[in-house]
């Protein structure tokens, strides 16, 4: 593993027959179980988000051998399903950010792309040692929010999340992994510890807390690029195309955010 870099890695939809919307960024529940046998087999310890946050604001508390981070976002149902059972089989924790808006119930927006987790589904994870953390209300993306409509995803979230498990959650992970110095002060100031970027790359401490970066896996994922990727190698190789479309489309971001400023009527 690369000195200082730890990998994230970032799943969604763990299904056998997943739908259009969630297809590629899903993995196979064969296949899921196969790359936590390797996570074994390297001899990685998976720690949960907050857990490297603790090492890592802890002077002298040294990091367990070759820590890697299971991270599931936005709340699909195969992650109880499919997911739990291997990382039980092992003795895994992980931890899964929630679109609180897109679970169904009293909540629900009707934004989920696919089978969502139920409450009882997301409690039971909980007690499974996965940790839960916020992951936005409708999972828009907040670069793009004014500052009311941004502090409101966040706010509903973490309150949300709060009384359906009794605790706040203190990690975020940016929607789409589009953040910004705006989303990412609103996302301290909300109460969220620490948030996780994408930016297909190693963790490295000096990323700061609400930058983290993470890699992601998904159905194209052959195991032998999983283990690459477990080790740190090969990963600006891998995610070569993915850094260019993600610069270009920062570009337009950047630019859609400041027409939608310059047209604010004045006061």
């Amino acid at each position: 593993m690369s000195t200082g870099g730890i990998p994230i890695l970032m799943y969604h939809a763990v299904a056998p027959h997943p739908n259009e919307a969630t297809h590629d960024l899903s993995v196979s529940p064969e296949a899921f179980a196969e790359q936590m046998e390797v996570v074994r087999a390297l001899g990685c310890t998976p720690l949960t988000t907050s857990q490297l946050a603790w090492h890592w604001r802890q002077p002298g508390r040294p990091l367990p051998t070759r820590p890697v981070l299971i991270t599931f976002d936005d709340g699909y149902e195969g992650v109880h399903r499919h997911a739990l059972p291997a990382l039980a089989r092992h003795g895994f924790s992980s931890t899964l950010f929630v679109a609180t808006g897109w679970l169904p119930g009293k909540y629900d927006t009707g934004g989920g792309l696919d089978t969502m987790l139920g409450w009882d589904q997301v409690r039971e994870l909980a007690a499974a040692d996965t940790e839960i953390g916020g992951h936005s209300h409708t999972h828009p993306q907040l670069d793009q929010l004014s500052d009311d409509a941004l502090w409101f995803e966040l706010v509903r979230c973490r309150e949300i999340l709060a009384d359906e498990l009794g605790t706040p959650p203190v990690s975020f992970a940016y929607p789409y992994g589009y953040s910004s110095r705006r989303v990412r002060r609103a996302v301290r100031g909300a109460g969220f510890s620490q948030s996780l970027a994408v930016g297909n790359g190693l963790a490295r401490r000096c990323q700061g807390p609400y930058a983290l970066r993470r890699v992601t896996v998904r159905r194209s994922t052959r195991i032998g690029e999983f283990e690459q990727l477990l080790l740190g190698r090969s990963i600006a190789r891998s995610f070569a195309r993915d850094r260019v479309l993600s610069k270009g489309y920062a570009i337009v971001r950047r630019a859609r955010q400041a027409r939608r400023k310059a047209a604010r009527p004045r006061v």
